[in-house]
């Protein structure tokens, strides 16, 4: 048995792969990872920009589009839902044996979106009503314009991955969106059993800023508290989400069949080679959670990592981290700020980058070039 496969038969957590690319899907690899364990697919801006950009298997599909009339960005959504499409035909039978616990894949709205609360309900929306299948998530990030977004939309009945959580306080309204939307549903007389969302906790960059802040301040106390803010903050979010999914708010929505709200951990590869490269994995382990992993991580995690639950582990602890990361002059809810600021601005740099490469091709096509065939 995969090590992969031990996490949830062991620990309950589902892995994921963090990557979509089409290759993948044409040679069988997607397939291969599910076969080891893999439950489910994630991917942003960024994954899909650089898959469409390193490979050909794009070309004839986007020569077609561009021939047919096709806008450069319509061209491009309509490359990544093929995408999503084939990913979640392969990842459904997870989704059908786990009794829709697992197997989804997800897609995001456009990141020039995550500060519009009207444009990302109308166009999560679309991206459901275009992609009709019960496995598919459409990713929200928890800007604070998302939050009334994931509300509304979990209030509709579709499920939905909110991304980009990089604070305790920002996921404690992700949840209570959450919740609200469910409570709207019920309202409408929906069936809150057929809606599944997580919650998508970014990890390894928080570290990264917090050590360049700890590395800022300087001193033996600051110093010694790199690389204990991410695990620390994520063990204190599990704990939150185990208070919440336990609660009498919750516990009336349960009753009517709805499903708690994962976390997702993301962002698990470890950027700091002087830390192990399964920390991000190793450290957050336990029932009701996810991983999304890239394959350098999956492929260290079979290589060495440690099967066992530790994300519940010494969470007093973690509340010390805390506290000391505040005594040194770190606020971790501004370092929360920062990151989401961050990752918005990467997605649509991202985003921007990829379509200005597809307008280049476009204009090759144009004066008549011809792209190699992929098949």
């Amino acid at each position: 048995m995969t090590q992969l496969a031990r996490l949830y038969t062991e620990q309950r957590q589902s892995p994921w792969l963090d990557n979509l690319t089409r290759p993948y899907l044409r040679e069988g690899t997607l397939e291969a990872f599910v076969a080891d364990g893999i439950r489910g697919v994630t991917a942003n801006p960024t994954i899909l920009a650089k898959a469409i950009e390193a490979s050909d298997a794009y070309d004839a599909q986007f020569a077609a589009l561009t021939a047919q009339g096709y806008a450069v960005e319509d061209a491009y959504w309509e490359l990544a839902v093929q995408d999503v499409a084939d990913a979640l035909t392969v990842l459904r039978p997870v989704y059908d044996s786990s009794n829709g616990g697992d197997g989804f894949v997800s897609i995001e709205v456009a990141p020039e979106l995550a500060r519009d609360t009207d444009a990302t309900i109308a166009a999560a929306c679309r991206l459901h009503q275009r992609i009709s299948q019960p496995n598919l998530f459409v990713k929200v990030p928890a800007t604070a314009e998302g939050i009334p977004a994931i509300a509304a939309l979990i209030g509709k009945g579709l499920s939905i991955n909110v991304t980009l959580i990089f604070s305790l306080s920002r996921y404690a309204q992700v949840i209570d969106a959450y919740l609200q939307g469910l409570e709207t549903l019920t309202a409408r007389g929906g069936d809150v059993g057929a809606v599944r969302s997580v919650a998508s906790f970014f990890v390894s960059r928080v570290d990264t800023e917090v050590d360049h802040r700890l590395e800022q301040i300087g001193g033996e106390d600051a110093l010694a508290l790199r690389g204990r803010a991410a695990v620390a903050q994520a063990r204190l979010a599990y704990r939150l989400f185990r208070d919440r999914f336990t609660s009498e708010r919750w516990e009336k929505l349960a009753a009517r069949g709805a499903h708690p709200q994962p976390p997702l951990w993301a962002s698990t590869s470890t950027k700091n080679p002087d830390y192990p490269d399964t920390l991000y994995v190793d450290s957050l382990i336990g029932p009701g959670t996810v991983n999304t992993m890239a394959e350098p991580t999956i492929a260290a995690f079979e290589d060495h990592g440690a099967v066992s639950r530790t994300v519940d582990t010494g969470v007093e602890h973690a509340d010390r981290v805390m506290d000391d990361l505040r005594a040194v002059g770190v606020d971790m809810e501004e370092v929360g700020h920062t990151l989401e600021d961050r990752g918005v601005d990467g997605f649509h740099q991202s985003f921007a980058h990829l379509l200005t490469t597809l307008r280049g091709k476009a204009h090759e096509l144009g004066r008549g070039s011809t792209p190699r065939p992929t098949d």
